[in-house]
């Protein structure tokens, strides 16, 4: 709900107390006044949603109010009330930056109406504020292969439902193309679309940012602020990389899809809301509930429609498709002409693993555009690929999504089919890293004899041990980076020279390796 508070100020006790009572009567706090000077001393002491302002006062006229609110940060809306309306007053009114006039006597249901255009205003102007800070993912799915047909009708059957849906997939495969056409196509496109990147979030924010908090409920709370799920509601949420959420978080976002009502932080109100929840992850949550980092129920609230977004790697057929879309929409970008791929382009491309997905092809392609010249068509030269190692073992891979009923070429009754194992590279799986084989040590060379008019030269002795791999270098540093700072990763970040988002990520993958991390 955008509207809560509400101040009447007017002169006549029936007018104000019979419209008091029918906004109670809706849930609403109301505080009614019955001059200029006690509604300037409330707002001066509290934030309202709502004013309904008299125009002939003992104390002044109540259109002065309408300047006094405009300088206001979070300027409530203002609704005229008068018993002498004429077309001119009303005209001025409204220029003056009120919301809408009515004349006295007027009816309750006159009321539900005003009331009903005064919420749905607010949430869109807050909603428009919140998505002009925002930048949108945009795009459709391309693609030609079985995999993508396939997930093109899954979207197609899901979307139209209200069902929650759980994009699963690794890094860079395009989940928030998904979740967009799942909005697209559902009932509720015209309604907003809210996006979380709860990654991006730091933890003592994220609860906030969800549920929104009141004014003064912690230090630098200087005025109420709503959530993303009050901004959604009517519409659809997308919880973005919803694994990275703490367990205090995932005990109250639980509350919120099994109820649908939460209260602000600081906030004792519960407030309703009515969204639909669609949830991706890079993650194994199935076994990401067996190592205790994920709640159980809440896993099962989510994964109500499980969606497998494919890797690039299992595309056949798509990445050529998908780097001219790329050629010719950074080509408009760039202010270049690109004449298609030369053939040992398109070779290159077809043969390259791409461990980073779409996201890696895309980046690839800006760069190669940028590089190649106007009229020309990209080489092999411009893309900047180069041969993975030959001796990566690839991570051997069971399931998916660590069931073991998939046997045939779909499971779940309309879920994607599960990609086979990857080539190079772990993401979403969780597989063991790649390891690398090592030439094996010579023989140890026999003994020299002894010489007795000489004694044997004392020489350093010499290591056999092959070096370590440099992702085991860095493992070993950051590791022992975090033991010096006691588990302090903002600390170890910044002895790093990292992000703190970066350092999440990185543990969060020692973790699954089994490795023990200092802190926890």
């Amino acid at each position: 709900m955008s509207l809560e508070r509400i101040l009447i100020l007017d002169d006549e006790l029936v007018i104000r107390k019979a419209l008091e009572e029918q906004l109670r009567r809706k849930r609403f706090s109301v505080c009614s006044v019955g001059t200029l000077g006690e509604a300037d001393e409330h707002l001066s002491k509290d934030e309202y949603d709502l004013l309904f302002v008299d125009v002939h006062l003992p104390d002044g006229n109540g259109t002065e109010l309408l300047e006094r609110v405009s300088s206001m940060s979070n300027p409530p809306l203002v609704v005229i009330i008068t018993g002498y309306g004429t077309v001119e007053s009303a005209v001025k009114c409204m220029q003056a930056g009120a919301f809408d006039y009515i004349i006295k006597p007027f009816s309750s249901s006159q009321i539900d109406v005003l009331i009903k255009k005064a919420r749905d205003y607010r949430q869109l102007v807050k909603v428009n504020q919140f998505l002009a800070s925002e930048s949108t993912v945009s795009g459709e799915l391309i693609g030609k292969s079985g995999f993508i047909n396939q997930l093109k009708d899954v979207i197609r059957k899901v979307a139209p439902t209200e069902a929650t849906v759980l994009i699963c997939g690794e890094n860079g495969t395009g989940k928030e193309l998904v979740a967009n056409e799942l909005y697209r196509c559902s009932a509720r496109k015209s309604a907003p679309f809210i996006r979380v990147n709860c990654a991006a979030i730091s933890e003592s924010l994220i609860e906030s940012e969800f549920f929104g908090h009141e004014k003064g409920a912690y230090t630098g709370a200087t005025q109420r602020r709503e959530g993303r799920f009050e901004l959604a509601d009517g519409g659809t949420i997308l919880l973005d990389e919803i694994s990275e959420i703490s367990p205090k978080v995932q005990a109250k976002l639980l509350r919120v899809l099994q109820e649908r009502e939460f209260e602000r932080v600081g906030g004792n109100k519960t407030i309703k809301v009515d969204v639909r929840v669609i949830a991706t992850t890079n993650r194994n949550l199935a076994q990401s509930v067996e190592r205790g980092q994920f709640r159980q129920d809440l896993y099962y609230r989510l994964n109500v429609f499980p969606i497998q977004v494919p890797p690039l790697r299992d595309r056949e057929g798509d990445v050529v498709l998908l780097a001219k879309n790329f050629s010719q929409s950074f080509g408009r970008k760039h202010g270049k002409q690109i004449k298609g791929f030369t053939d040992d382009a398109i070779v290159a491309l077809e043969r390259h693993p791409w461990p980073g997905n779409v996201r890696e092809l895309q980046n690839t392609i800006e760069r190669a555009v940028i590089l190649a010249e106007s009229g020309q068509p990209i080489a092999r030269g411009h893309l900047g690929l180069f041969s993975m190692p030959t001796n990566v073992a690839a991570p051997q891979v069971a399931h998916a999504y660590g069931h073991g009923e998939m046997s045939g070429p779909a499971y779940g009754g309309g879920y994607p089919a599960a990609p086979q194992a990857p080539q190079g590279n772990g993401g979403y799986y969780d597989a063991a890293p790649p390891s690398y084989s090592q030439p094996a040590p010579p023989p140890p060379m026999p003994p020299a004899a002894p010489v007795a008019s000489e004694p044997a030269a004392e020489t350093a002795p010499k290591s056999n041990a092959a070096p370590l791999p440099l992702d085991e270098i860095e493992k070993q540093h950051i590791l022992s980076t975090l033991e010096g700072t006691e588990g302090n990763r903002t600390q170890a970040a910044k002895l790093l020279g990292i992000s703190i988002r970066t350092l999440r990520n990185k543990i969060s993958a020692y973790r699954e390796d089994g490795e023990f991390i200092p802190g926890e």
